[in-house]
């Protein structure tokens, strides 16, 4: 049940009470919700306070990119996380008030029932660590995250036990991914596909945006921290996981990689700064690095500070010990394919929203889908859709979209890529029913009683909305955006 943590707070109710819980305090920009006080208070949930210090810890643990960081001061970044952070607070004084815990041993139990750290079909201290390792989690915030989750998911089953489902609900669930739609569409990206990009349009587009066309540059050092190296074992044994765990800490408290490798008698690997194609600013590709855990390594933030990494169950420490902006040149071909790709979206859009106002006007109908399509060379073809799966035509996301449409509407439907775009005529649907004794009934049943679970935890959002008082500190706020 507990695999992991990231695992486990993907969960649907974990997703919806998160939802649920936070995004009302979403009440940024109303002015008079700010208010002076206490500068060492940030926040307070009724009585309860939330103090700068503490908020600032909590951004610290983020591990905020430095474009992100930089939002905190330029954005409402700052704002959206204190808010999330409000949330969680909030899910705090709900299971404490409605008296939910989770004992020592359940969470015991809880962890060693847990068959992702079985070997030889028992608990295996040693799988645990190597578990905790590669998440860089200490057992203590491992636990503590399991137990929240936990005592989380116990709310939500409170809030909706009990839950009688109709079979319209259930049916209601099924049309929803189950009808016969007739359809005529134009797949626009047929007539994209075949736009010519002219050279005069990449060099427009890369002198007004020359700034975005840099690329970053990294010089990577690491060590690889083989077991017989380490601790002079061929296996990953417990004491190998010992070390790994000191030379974490170590690097934690400040040793420097150097240190580490000269202490332990390890090989440290540089190589010149290259892009994250491997390519250093000649166009010569470094060929020390296995590409894909050269990724592992580019993606580190932070210059000059060393990062335990496990890539494929081997563990390596790394840093990034320069890092430089370089402005691309519009023959690269990184470069030119971002140009090329900017222009298309570009194209995309505005074409997109020109059909939308037409639509929206009235003045695209289904007489204009034959008109548009040979002006364009295009065809407008007929297909029948029964269900969100196996087509090959469109995504379940797209269908899904469809489905919603009535008979005889036009619309023009596209995913959150743009990579797929379709005007779509509705000649006729049929509405098809799901039998009691259909496989797929339970199915459908779960999903009807999921989307009436949400329903009430909707009427508890406002509750709880309405059972706290917000108050958020400007002037604090303010300092710590400041501090970054």
């Amino acid at each position: 049940m507990f695999s992991s943590i990231g695992k486990f707070s993907k969960s649907i109710s974990i997703k919806i009470l998160v939802g649920i819980i936070i995004l009302p305090f979403i009440f940024w920009g109303m002015g008079d919700i700010f208010r002076g006080g206490n500068q060492n208070i940030v926040a307070t949930i009724d009585s309860d306070k939330i103090s700068s210090k503490e908020f600032f810890n909590y951004l610290n643990r983020l591990n905020l990119t430095e474009k992100e960081q930089k939002d905190l001061t330029k954005t409402n970044l700052t704002e959206r996380i204190l808010s999330e952070y409000i949330g969680k607070k909030i899910i705090d004084l709900e299971i404490e008030d409605f008296g939910i815990i989770l004992t020592d041993s359940s969470l015991k139990d809880y962890i060693i029932n847990d068959k992702t750290f079985y070997k030889d079909k028992k608990f295996s201290r040693a799988e645990y660590e190597k578990f905790l390792l590669k998440g860089g989690l200490s057992a203590p915030s491992f636990e503590k995250n399991i137990s929240d989750q936990e005592k989380k998911r116990q709310l939500l089953s409170y809030l909706a036990q009990g839950l009688y489902v109709s079979d319209f609900l259930i049916q209601s669930s099924f049309s929803k991914e189950n009808q016969i739609k007739n359809i005529k569409y134009i797949n626009l990206n047929n007539y994209y596909d075949k736009r010519t990009i002219t050279k005069e349009e990449i060099n427009k587009t890369y002198e007004e945006n020359k700034n975005l066309f840099q690329q970053t540059y990294k010089s990577i050092n690491f060590i690889e921290l083989k077991p017989d190296k380490l601790v002079g074992d061929k296996d990953y044994s417990e004491n190998y996981f010992k070390k790994i765990d000191e030379l974490e800490n170590d690097i934690l408290d400040g040793v420097t990689l150097e240190l580490v490798a000269s202490n332990n008698n390890l090989t440290m690997i540089k190589t010149d700064e290259v892009n994250n194609e491997k390519k250093n600013i000649l166009g010569i590709k470094e060929t020390s690095i296995d590409d894909d855990l050269f990724n592992e390594f580019f993606k580190i933030k932070n210059l000059n500070s060393p990062e335990l990494i496990n890539f494929k169950n081997r563990y390596y420490i790394a840093q990034i010990s320069s890092q430089n902006q370089i402005a691309g040149k519009i023959n690269d071909r990184p470069v030119n394919d971002a140009i090329i790709k900017q222009i298309k979206i570009k194209n995309i859009i505005e074409n997109n929203i020109k059909i939308s106002k037409e639509i929206s006007k009235g003045d695209f109908k289904e007489s204009n889908m034959v008109e548009y399509a040979k002006k364009n060379n295009i065809d407008v073809k007929k297909t029948q859709l029964k269900n969100l799966k196996n087509n090959e035509i469109f995504s379940e996301d797209i269908i899904k979209e469809i489905f919603k449409m009535n008979d005889k509407q036009i619309n023009l439907i596209t995913d959150s890529t743009l990579s797929k775009n379709f005007i779509v005529y509705i000649d006729n649907t049929k509405k098809i029913s799901i039998e009691k004794n259909s496989k797929d009934y339970e199915k459908y049943k779960s999903q009807a009683k999921l989307n009436l679970a949400r329903d009430i935890y909707n009427v508890y959002d406002k509750s709880v909305n309405n059972k706290y008082k917000i108050d958020v500190n400007n002037k604090a706020l303010e300092r710590i955006k400041n501090s970054f």
